[in-house]
């Protein structure tokens, strides 16, 4: 509550009748129980509105759903999200090497045809390690990602850690925005960087025919098991100087000091095809390092986009109006994080918010993370 207290209130007069603090939590403890639209969490205030006047002011009682969904249309997005952050600071610590990764989601239903409006797109920053969202931005409209990740990175503090980035990120302002930031880079390279791409498959290329006589690299693979199947993933490592110059030769690339290889192979049992990615990284880690980096950056998507739309029903949310589409993102992912981090319970997210509905210990353990 004391993160939120800065928020600006967007009513006046009469339309104040509800503290705005008020308002947020009853969201906060509903999305975090399982409520996923205005009138759901209406309900739920109205059902735990004794619990709620132990802490809360309420001086007329659980506002109504149309009451919470004009206060998040109209809240100032940029300082709920700066608000989120200052709480997340205030509740981590990233250390040196952390992995952080950048990538962006569509809330495919939020969309207003009729308006000319189209579906929210986010761009998220998640600590693999912490198993957190650090912050978030929207993509603008008519823009893409290479506009909405500058903008995130301005307002976050990633000194010391590495950023991964898939390919729509491989830009030379964003390498120089992150080594600015004192982080590290891994951006994944594809053919939208043609020739970039085509110079780093061209040295693999070379020194695999050479058989790797006199250049400076590193070699890891990894056997393991996933999903019944056995997985083989190598990589390989670059970073010799000489090398680095014929795959940058105008030093376009901010600190630019190895590139890597990794080949999937999904099913050795089968013979499946193996997969090939090219990566360039502003640290001249080893093998091993940029393998398991490149591989945590996935989870993202595992951990992140694939839990809001399986557990939060994220990917069907119709709510639209105003600012609240992306202000209810923020709240889903505050949810997340406390949700993640509160690892007494042996279930899923989905599992842990009805628990939390049904038992307010335990939603009170959720809070106190």
């Amino acid at each position: 509550m004391e993160r939120f207290e800065i928020l600006e209130d967007p009513r006046t007069g009469h339309a104040r009748r509800h503290e705005l603090l008020d308002i947020i939590v009853i969201t906060l403890c509903a999305v975090i129980c399982g409520a996923d639209n205005w009138v759901e969490i209406e309900e739920f205030g109205k059902a735990k509105e004794e619990w709620f006047r132990r802490f809360l002011k309420l001086p007329h009682g659980i506002p109504s759903h149309d009451t919470f969904g004009r206060v998040f249309s109209l809240l100032d997005p940029e300082q709920f999200s700066a608000c989120f952050m200052d709480w997340v600071r205030s509740v981590s610590e990233l250390a040196h090497g952390d992995v952080v990764a950048i990538d962006g989601k569509i809330l495919r239903r939020c969309h207003d045809r009729a308006n000319g409006r189209g579906p929210l797109h986010m761009v998220s920053a998640w600590a693999t390690e912490h198993r957190m969202v650090l912050g978030q931005t929207r993509t603008e409209a008519h823009s893409n990602e290479i506009t909405a990740i500058p903008q995130l990175l301005k307002v976050l503090e990633l000194k010391g850690c590495l950023a991964t980035i898939d390919a729509m990120g491989c830009q030379k302002n964003i390498a120089r925005q992150v080594v600015r930031g004192g982080a590290d880079y891994l951006l994944s390279v594809k053919a939208n960087q043609s020739e970039l791409y085509e110079n780093i498959m061209d040295l693999f290329a070379c020194q695999e025919r050479a058989g790797w006589d006199g250049v400076a690299y590193s070699h890891h693979e990894q056997l393991g098991k996933g999903h019944g199947r056995l997985e083989r993933r190598q990589c390989w490592v670059i970073t010799d100087p000489e090398e680095l110059a014929y795959v940058d030769p105008q030093r376009q690339w901010a600190s630019l000091s190895a590139v890597a290889r990794v080949n999937y192979r999904r099913d050795i049992d089968t013979g499946s095809p193996e997969d090939t990615r090219y990566y360039i990284c502003s640290s001249p880690a080893d093998a091993a390092t940029l393998l398991a980096a490149a591989r945590s950056h996935w989870s993202i998507e595992n951990s992140l986009h694939w839990v809001l739309d399986m557990a939060f029903d994220e990917d069907h949310s119709r709510v639209r109006t105003g600012h609240a589409d992306q202000n209810l993102a923020v709240m889903r992912h505050l949810a997340l994080n406390l949700l993640k981090q509160e690892r007494s319970a042996k279930v899923g997210i989905k599992a842990k918010r009805k628990k939390a509905g049904w038992d307010f210990d335990y939603l009170l353990k959720v809070l106190s993370q």
